[in-house]
């Protein structure tokens, strides 16, 4: 591909890599300055070719860091777990544990205590998603409960710094 360049022109390529152009660049310059049409992967060849390395380019990096916009505060984030306020009137004390060991394939476990005295084993996995398993084969807890669960899951577990 070199070839079909003169001497001249190979230089002013070299002087454009020098320069920090990127191969985009080249190409888009040997169109425009050369009449030359090479596709990109062409121009890299011709590159190569001339024994020239690209110059990568840093990325740009703000002057003023004190300017720069502070992470939201864990405060201002909604959380998507219910709070007291969304937990039913009359919903029963609700009562999570969380296991030393972890149950395989989870990321946390534990147990919990509904408000009619029923327990169930819990884990959240890789993939967030939360599990519970009743110790009564076919129970379900109520809606009040597991919104009362969920809740106290996700003081329990913020407590702990998950």
């Amino acid at each position: 591909m070199s070839a079909s360049l003169t001497a001249e022109q190979k230089s002013q390529v070299a002087q454009w890599v020098a320069e920090g152009a990127s191969l985009s660049e080249v190409q888009k310059r040997l169109a425009a300055e050369f009449n030359l049409s090479l596709t990109y992967m062409d121009t890299r060849f011709l590159v190569d070719d001339l024994d020239l390395a690209l110059k990568e380019k840093p990325a740009p990096v703000s002057a003023d860091l004190s300017k720069s916009t502070p992470p939201p505060s864990p405060e201002n984030v909604p959380s998507p777990f219910p709070g007291p306020e969304d937990v039913a009137p009359g919903a029963g004390k609700v009562r999570v544990a969380v296991d030393k060991v972890v149950r395989p394939g989870a990321v946390v476990s534990g147990n919990v205590t509904f408000s009619d005295g029923q327990t169930a084993d819990w884990y959240l996995d890789q993939a967030g998603r939360l599990g519970l398993v009743p110790k009564t084969k076919g129970y379900k807890p109520s809606a009040p409960d597991v919104q009362e669960f969920q809740y106290v899951l996700q003081d329990e577990l913020a407590r702990m710094g998950y």
